[in-house]
């Protein structure tokens, strides 16, 4: 896979661009939730990164598939700046761009990204909990959880806000303790 360090550098100018552009046009929601769209897509099936990225396929045929693609589902705005992608040779560095323009949405607006890992599947209560404690805790405005199992966990979640990781797992909570005895 590519470098991240080198994707970051490719990709930054252009997800700052785009996050200018939204918040110019007053299009930032309706940005994110387009970018959040193409990352699902982009994700869910590797084969459109695959023929996006190979060199031996025409700029043109990759520009008539992200409009058959996408062109009923995202502002034309931004299918405008994936063709953009395609003419410089980009497009392949997707899926770091539309990463790195939610990170900058996140930071404009304000809000923090906690990754969740809980042993079973968290109901609507709990996940908003979590938000408003973690809402507390960094004081944003607001907070995007991401959600993934482990049922090694035992019990409890463990939070990442950021580098800080918080246990509060059943499993954590007996390393503790095990240390504690040791």
């Amino acid at each position: 896979m590519l470098n991240r360090k080198m994707a970051l550098r490719v990709v930054d100018p252009y997800a700052e661009a785009l996050v200018s552009l939204a918040s110019g046009q007053g299009l930032l929601d309706t940005f994110t939730a387009d970018v959040r769209f193409i990352a699902a897509v982009w994700q869910a099936t590797p084969e459109l990164g695959q023929f996006l990225a190979s060199p031996l396929v025409k700029t043109e045929a990759k520009k008539n598939l992200l409009q058959q693609v996408f062109a009923d589902q995202i502002h034309p705005l931004l299918l405008n700046a994936l063709q953009l992608l395609t003419d410089r040779r980009r497009i392949m560095f997707l899926g770091a761009l539309c990463q790195r323009f939610l990170e900058l949405q996140r930071k404009l607006q304000n809000i923090v990204l906690a990754q969740v890992t809980a042993a079973v599947p968290l109901t609507e209560a709990q996940q908003q909990s979590i938000r408003e404690r973690v809402k507390d805790f960094t004081q944003a405005s607001g907070v995007e959880l991401q959600i993934s199992q482990d049922p090694t966990v035992l019990g409890g979640v463990i939070l990442k806000i950021g580098s800080q990781v918080i246990d509060l797992s059943l499993r954590g909570q007996l390393r503790r303790l095990a240390l504690q005895l040791a």
